[in-house]
């Protein structure tokens, strides 16, 4: 093995370390082949280290054989809910140099029609539920070929018996492994280029501070379009020797059986808050039996103080983190339970292979205590946006990805996120930020969801709209939470108006579309029902 070169970071730039540049199913069939992968909660199969690496091997010679003559970096796209089959095109696409697009089952066919012509892949494979999409996504690109997971004709399973296992082809860990396309928040998805070598270090992040080991069980029903459930979880499991255990969605009911079952042992779970609120309210929930997991792990958004000691007082532990599309895993919580219930709202530490810093607008790091922007730099940041320069040139400055994202950090190094740099808003002069106002209005028990935006204001500029969805049975009125706020809050960002909503819209990740909050309030208004 040849000396690669190391920058001051210590992150090696060669492509000497097979793991790197290569995916990490290889190693563990040839250390732990026998040992379970990767199961399927809804018909409980399973495939072994040996099989899984088998089956990703023959459909890497399928893809070869179909389009290996069009050179490296064609497009392979997924769709479909979760399932192993994802995991295999991701990992054999990666086998042979091509990339992996998975697609978000739940956007409709113009939106995904959209991502297909940005991303211009050679096939889809799709789930036969969404056979219409994916026949329809031809009539917009004639040269696209599609055929169907399972066994049907023509479907993959049939298409890999008749395959012959290929060797890796020797890869670059700095060319594109895979595209993720962005929830689009700001309506517009964008497809983050995610490299092997940026693969390879967002796992091992994940692993140091979610403590996977490889007698872990990591139980997924989160999607595999998003960072969290295809390369969090997936891939560091995976990497480190793990079983993953695999639902095909998020049915409450289910995943309650599955974290109670003590043959399965999960030990770690991922979710967004609502999740976790719903799961604590199921007639099923049995703390006794979910104390063996070494934490539910929350991303997307805030975490209610409430909801964080009633799991604690269950002996449970529920942390938030911080993470996005470009970076993977950024920040997390510590799993300790003194400073889970002690430090309420905090993302906690960066994860160890991530540099961060808090800047102001001139990019100079701001003091403890102070809000400014999230700016990173490491192995697991992506390299920029497909297919989009000028969003790629913006996002960057001097090798920092500056992430819209605005935190403060305190004298003890813990973090805290404020908001997006975008739903910031300036009232009276004063910068507001949405995440500090429904943190209080979060901790009332009638809450269920909170989100706020800033709304036009003849007086001020603009003033907070709280958008409020009730527990079910609960009721408050919007005067009992602005006084709740009036404690709490200056007076600046206090909210002007409570709106009490079914539902907030969200993407994904759990994460709120507030562009979507500001367009209802263009069009009502002040409305205290919509």
């Amino acid at each position: 093995m040849h000396t690669t070169e190391v920058d001051m970071a210590g992150f090696a730039k060669g492509n000497s370390f097979t793991l790197v540049a290569e995916d990490p199913v290889g190693y563990r069939a040839k250390v732990s082949p026998n040992t379970v992968a990767v199961r399927t909660l809804t018909d409980g199969s399973s495939l072994t280290y040996a099989a899984l690496n088998d089956r990703i091997a023959r459909c890497a010679a399928l893809l070869h054989d179909l389009f290996g003559s069009r050179g490296d970096q064609f497009r392979v796209a997924g769709l479909a809910r979760n399932c192993v089959d994802l995991l295999v095109l991701a990992f054999a696409c990666q086998r042979i140099r091509a990339i992996f697009v998975p697609l978000n089952w739940r956007l409709n066919a113009a939106e995904l029609s959209a991502i297909i012509a940005d991303c211009d892949p050679e096939l889809v494979v799709y789930e036969p539920e969404f056979e219409p999409v994916a026949q329809g996504l031809v009539a917009h690109a004639p040269r696209l070929m599609v055929f169907p997971f399972g066994g049907g004709e023509g479907g993959l399973d049939v298409r890999l018996a008749a395959a012959h296992p290929m060797a890796r082809l020797r890869g670059d860990a700095d060319q594109p492994a895979i595209l993720l396309y962005t929830s689009g928040t700001t309506g517009t998805p964008k497809g983050v280029i995610l490299t092997r070598r940026n693969l390879f270090y967002s796992a091992v992040n994940f692993s140091f501070v979610g403590e996977v080991t490889p007698g872990s069980v990591t139980f997924c029903d989160l999607p595999f379009f998003h960072t969290i459930g295809l390369v969090a979880i997936a891939r560091t499991t995976l990497m480190m020797g793990g079983t993953l255990v695999i639902s095909d969605r998020f049915v409450p009911e289910r995943t309650l059986a599955c974290l109670n079952d003590e043959a399965l042992g999960v030990t770690h779970y991922f979710a967004v808050p609502q999740m976790a609120s719903v799961l604590r309210d199921q007639p099923g929930y049995a703390p006794e039996r979910m104390r063996r997991l070494k934490a539910i792990f929350i991303g997307g958004a805030p975490l209610p103080p409430p909801l964080v000691a009633a799991y604690l007082a269950d002996g449970v532990a529920l942390v938030n983190g911080y993470g996005m599309s470009e970076a993977g895993t950024v920040m997390h919580m510590p799993l300790d339970p003194d400073a889970i219930a002690t430090r309420h709202g905090s993302i906690g530490f960066p994860a160890p292979l991530i540099e961060l810093k808090i800047c102001d607008p001139d990019g100079r790091e701001v003091d403890a205590g102070e809000i400014g922007e999230i700016w990173l730099r490491g192995p697991s940041v992506s390299p920029g946006y497909w297919n989009k320069p000028k969003e790629t040139e913006a996002a960057y400055r001097d090798g920092w990805l500056r992430t819209g994202d605005m935190a403060k950090r305190d004298e003890d190094g813990f973090h805290i996120l404020a908001d997006r740099l975008k739903d910031m808003f300036i009232s009276g002069g004063e910068n507001v930020y949405p995440a500090e106002i429904e943190g209080v209005i979060a901790g009332h028990p009638a809450v269920a969801e909170v989100a706020v935006i800033g709304v036009p204001d003849a007086r001020w500029g603009e003033v907070g709209a709280a958008y409020v969805v009730l527990r079910p049975g609960e009721r408050v009125s919007e005067e009992d939470l602005k006084a709740l706020c009036a404690k709490m809050l200056a007076a600046y960002k206090r909210p002007a108006h409570v709106v009490f909503v079914d539902a907030i819209p969200r993407n994904a990740a759990g994460k709120p579309q507030k562009h979507m909050l500001r367009e209802r309030w263009t069009k009502t208004p002040a409305v205290a029902a919509v």
